[in-house]
């Protein structure tokens, strides 16, 4: 079965893009190996985009779905732009919910917008995470040593890691471990950070299903609405990221609202058959 891809990158954070109606099953199975960075086309998972209904569905190298991504966002934002003709101002849906876009500009193959990501949360019930009501801070014990986190939703599940050094390798050391933390039944995303100032604040991600990415999103927002809950930065943040810089604001009506590129970078035509995990190929 040959299938048509496109590949695009925000940050460094890149996905596959698939168009609906297509064979979404036999390309989901096929995941791990399309998304293999020696073996495959390499990514950091896959969008299912419907452009009649202007809804995007995210998957993982691991196959697993995820509610919403910041970058997806945006990277389907640019592929609605670039391949179907949207125009300056739309919604695209997750499982996350409703996301207004609004285009900044367009030169080439990138396209700068701004989405609203929506109301952060502060409840462990909407990650879910096993505390009760919206605690400050929690104590988690891991293989790699015991940490303080705040827990985030925007849509999906973030745990803000505090007072930790903000480094790849130790990224790498606590990710995992608390990725499958017993407190998180479905997972989660997992950020390092350190407030630079009042307006900046670096970040290091583990991305659940995912592992190590150069770049999140949603990542971005949860760290940005952390912060501020935490009164360490003002409105207006930019987040630092291995992969680039990512703005952040929080408006009147608390949603969180990030501006960002997206470019696409290539088009592919795969057979699935090539990639077949049962096979090995």
């Amino acid at each position: 079965m040959r299938i048509d891809l496109i590949k695009y990158q925000a940050l460094g954070n890149d996905y596959l893009v698939l168009d609906l109606p297509g064979p979404l099953d036999e390309v989901v199975a096929q995941l791990p190996a399309l998304c293999d960075r020696h073996q495959g086309l390499g990514s950091d998972g896959l969008l299912a985009f419907d452009p009649r209904a202007m809804t995007v569905r995210i998957f993982n190298p691991d196959r697993s779905e995820a509610q919403k991504s910041g970058n997806g966002l945006r990277i389907a934002a640019a592929h609605a732009v670039l391949e179907h003709g949207a125009g300056d101002s739309f919604e695209l849906r997750t499982a996350g919910g409703p996301n207004p876009v609004r285009i900044l500009e367009h030169s080439g193959a990138e396209i700068v917008c701004e989405v609203d990501i929506g109301r952060p949360s502060f409840r462990a019930a909407d990650l879910p995470a096993t505390f009760e009501g919206e605690p400050d801070r929690v104590r988690l014990d891991t293989p790699a040593g015991a940490v303080e986190a705040m827990l985030v939703s925007v849509g999906n599940p973030h745990c803000v890691v505090f007072d930790q050094p903000v480094t790849r390798e130790r990224c790498l050391e606590l990710g995992p471990h608390i990725e499958r933390h017993p407190a998180f039944p479905e997972r989660t995303n997992v950020q390092l950070f350190e407030v630079l100032d009042r307006g900046r604040v670096k970040v290091e991600i583990w991305e659940r299903g995912a592992g190590y990415t150069l770049a999140s999103g949603t990542s971005a927002s949860a760290v940005a609405a952390a912060c501020m809950r935490a009164g360490l930065v003002d409105r207006e943040v930019t987040i630092r990221m291995p992969g680039g810089d990512l703005k952040i604001r929080r408006e009147e009506t608390g949603n969180l609202v990030q501006s960002g590129p997206a470019k696409r970078v290539y088009g592919a035509t795969v057979d699935l058959a090539d990639f077949d995990m049962k096979t090995g190929g």
